[in-house]
C-alpha cells in the first residue's frame, strides 16, 4: 500500500485514493459501511486490474480508512459527490462501478450521476436502503430524534454505531421503492448464508433496475463478506466477462 495519494477536495477534505492507469472501462470499487479500500476484494481486484493493464480506482471515504474527516459525519450524499469528484479528477471516459454492501447502494447514486459515462455495474451483497429495512422500529425512532444507535459488530470488537446524520441522508436516497434508471449491464453477487443482508434483495434490485442486461448469482455456502479465495475468484471472473461497451442510461 505505498503507492496511497491524496486527492484534495473543497473543505481541504483529503480522499486516500490508489490508482492504476490502464485500458477500460475503469473500473472503481465502493466500499462497505465502515470499510476501505485494503479489503481482500479490493485490493484482490486491483492487482488483477494492474495484470491486465486496466484502469483501477480505490478510495477511502471521507472519515474511513487514510482519508481526513470524521465518520460521524459521513454521508451516502457526501461519499457519492467524493467519488464522483475523484473520478473525474483521475478517469476519463467509461465507468465501471464495483460496491460491496453499503458501497452497492452507493453504487447505484454514482450510476445515476455518471449517466452516459457508467459502463456496467457489480454488486457484491449489494445493500440499498438498509436504513429502511435494516433497523426496527424503536431504533428508527431513535434516529428520527437524532439519536446515535450501536449495534453489535460480527467482524470487530467495537460496536458499530449508526449516526442520525447519515441515517436521515439515507432515507432520503432510497431507491427500491421505483424503478431505478440505469440501462448498463449489472451482475449481482450474493452469498446465501449472509446473516447482514437477505440474498433476496439482490432480486429485488434486478426487479427494479431498468436494464434487460441483469445476471443474478447465488453462492449457496457464501457469506456477507464474499471474501474466500472462491468468492474473490467469483468476482474477478465477473468483472473479466463484462461487456466492453458505454451504456445508454
Amino acid at each position: 500500500m505505498t503507492d496511497i495519494q491524496f486527492h484534495t477536495l473543497p473543505g481541504r477534505r483529503r480522499i486516500a485514493f490508489r490508482h492504476a492507469k490502464g485500458a477500460g472501462p475503469a473500473l472503481v470499487f465502493l466500499p462497505g459501511y465502515m470499510s476501505d479500500m485494503t479489503g481482500s476484494k479490493a485490493a484482490a481486484m486491483f492487482e488483477w486490474a494492474r495484470a491486465q493493464g486496466r484502469s483501477c480506482l480505490l478510495l477511502d471515504y471521507s472519515g474511513c480508512g487514510s482519508s481526513s474527516g470524521d465518520f460521524a459525519e459521513g454521508t451516502l450524499s457526501a461519499w457519492r459527490d467524493e467519488v464522483l469528484d475523484l473520478v473525474a479528477a483521475k478517469c476519463p471516459g467509461p465507468i465501471t462501478l464495483v460496491g460491496s454492501s453499503m458501497g452497492g447502494w452507493l453504487m447505484l447514486l454514482v450510476g445515476l450521476a455518471l449517466g452516459d459515462r457508467l459502463a456496467a455495474m457489480v454488486g457484491i451483497a449489494a445493500a440499498p436502503d438498509f436504513s429502511d429495512w435494516g433497523y426496527d422500529e424503536e431504533q428508527k425512532a431513535r434516529l428520527e430524534r437524532g439519536e446515535t444507535v450501536h449495534e453489535d459488530n460480527p467482524y470487530g470488537p467495537d460496536s458499530t454505531p449508526t449516526y442520525a446524520k447519515f441515517w436521515h441522508d439515507a432515507q432520503a436516497n432510497r431507491r427500491l421503492d421505483s424503478e431505478i434508471a440505469i440501462s448498463c449491464p449489472v451482475r449481482l453477487l450474493h452469498g446465501q448464508n449472509d446473516r447482514d443482508v437477505p440474498w433476496e434483495l439482490s432480486l429485488r434490485l434486478a426487479q427494479q433496475l431498468r436494464s434487460d442486461d441483469i445476471q443474478v448469482t447465488l453462492v449457496k455456502s457464501g457469506d456477507h463478506r464474499l471474501s474466500r479465495d472462491e468468492d474473490i475468484a467469483l468476482l474477478l471472473d465477473t468483472v473479466a466477462r463484462l461487456p466492453i461497451i458505454a451504456s445508454r442510461s
